[in-house]
């Protein structure tokens, strides 16, 4: 199993329009490519000096196969959907995480 994870610092001047635009609209639009099987987003806890307040979203996938056809297929589209409406209010970073074990 495999983790998308995408950690975004977004702007406090945007949050509220930012959070609702994930949860109704981005999230299920990424799940209904069906490469991946869940999600989640969280709440970093952490205060960042550059101020912002930070998520990490978290999507599971069943292999890296299916996780490179989302960069290839689907990715774009989805990167310039945010850009377009957030611009220079976030900052994102991706990291793909391969699950060990769960207990």
């Amino acid at each position: 199993m495999i983790i998308y994870n995408v950690t975004t610092n977004i702007h406090e001047s945007v949050h509220d329009r930012w959070l609702k635009w994930m949860q109704e609209k981005h999230i299920p639009e990424i799940l209904a490519t069906n490469k991946f099987s869940s999600a989640r987003i969280v709440k970093v806890l952490v205060e960042e000096e550059m101020g912002g307040i930070t998520y990490s979203v978290q999507y599971t996938t069943d292999s890296k196969d299916t996780l490179e056809k989302y960069y290839l297929e689907d990715q774009p589209h989805f990167d310039r959907e945010a850009l377009e409406l957030f611009a220079d209010k976030m900052l994102s970073f991706r990291t793909e995480l391969q699950v060990i074990s769960e207990h």
